[in-house]
């Protein structure tokens, strides 16, 4: 579904992707982990098209992305939670919900949000900004999903959680993936992304230095030295 050739781009003159090659196939969870500043959120911002690429390809269902705005990738079925939630926090918990659904001028289905995450449904008519940081993390990613992607971007979904709500965000991420969403999942928690991945990448320094099944990962050598702390 998602094919990522060699591509580069940069902050100013500042290279942050270096050639950087993955794919993505229908109904995967994919994991990209490595360390902060190894360009993980990068390259989800690149497959968005919020941030450029200066180099490479990037093809989702055989289709060149090449000229395609933010706008349009999501309305080719790219739909991206961003890092840090960036809920509208003014905004009633379903109006954030219901925006989800607009740029892709889909239908939304409310009530299979509400089931994924019944929490959301409860506090409907609050404010966004009134919720806790799990609950902000739940709702950003129903809003994602209200745009029925064809493929979810998650980026850091476990940043700034406790165990117990990372526990539970794996879980519904997990579920997403029985139901069939394909997934590029971001995080640093490489141990749980690793977890509950089908395959797995690790990026350095804009580079991508390993890839494989995300059990053999799980167990390299050298990513339990430098990721999982074993």
């Amino acid at each position: 579904m998602l094919q990522v050739e060699n591509v580069e781009s940069r902050y100013g003159r500042i290279p942050a992707l270096r050639g950087v090659s993955l794919n993505v196939a229908p109904g995967e969870l994919v994991a990209l982990v490595g360390a902060n500043g190894a360009g993980k959120t990068t390259l989800l911002r690149a497959l968005s098209a919020v941030q450029p690429i200066t180099g490479g390809r990037v093809r989702f269902d055989g289709q060149d992305m090449a000229g395609l705005h933010a706008r349009q990738r999501v309305q080719a079925g790219i739909v991206q939670v961003p890092e840090g939630r960036q809920v509208f926090e003014p905004m009633t918990v379903e109006d954030n919900l219901r925006l989800g659904a607009f740029a892709r001028g889909a239908r939304g289905a409310l009530e299979r949000i509400y089931d994924l995450f019944p929490v959301l449904k409860q506090k409907a008519r609050e404010l966004a900004g009134n919720l806790s940081g799990g609950q902000q993390q739940m709702l950003a990613i129903g809003r994602a999903l209200m745009a029925e992607p064809r493929l979810l971007l998650l980026d850091e979904p476990s940043m700034g959680l406790a165990p117990r709500l990372v526990s539970e965000i794996f879980a519904r991420i997990t579920q997403l993936k029985t139901l069939g969403t394909t997934i590029l999942l971001v995080d640093q928690n490489a141990r749980a992304a690793l977890a509950i991945a089908d395959r797995g990448y690790v990026m350095e320094t804009g580079r991508i230095v390993l890839a494989g099944s995300a059990h053999d990962l799980l167990h390299d050598p050298q990513v339990q030295q430098a990721y999982l702390g074993v």
